[in-house]
């Protein structure tokens, strides 16, 4: 059963740094692994992603202040984020895909807020 688990997520204040991590179970050779957010209110949208051969693209709100890696042997995606500002508020998930199927996870808040 694939099983995909973040965690990192929480209140931090303007300015500060967060990691995220999403290690999943049950995949067999992964693909491109990434990150969504959903902040209230608006529809989901792709933050990060970086290919099996480690290429990685950002979205350009957070260009320069996130950075996206992976851990092939652990299967595990993370994402730092520094300089976050109130409008990096939302839900972050992580996507994974394998053999043509992508899986997702439940997500961790991420609150960014004096």
């Amino acid at each position: 059963q694939v099983q995909l688990v973040e965690s990192g997520g929480g209140l931090v204040q303007p300015g500060g740094s967060l990691r995220l991590s999403c290690a999943a179970s049950g995949i067999f050779s992964p693909g491109t692994m990434a990150w969504y957010r959903q902040g209230p209110g608006k529809e989901r949208e792709l933050v990060a992603l970086i290919t099996s051969g480690g290429s990685t693209n950002y979205a350009d709100s957070v260009k320069g202040r996130f950075t996206i890696s992976r851990d092939n042997a652990k299967i595990t995606v993370y994402l730092q984020m520094n300089s976050l500002k109130p409008e990096d508020t939302a839900v972050y998930l992580c996507n994974v895909q394998s053999r043509g199927t992508y899986y997702w996870g439940r997500g961790t808040q991420v609150t960014v807020s004096s």
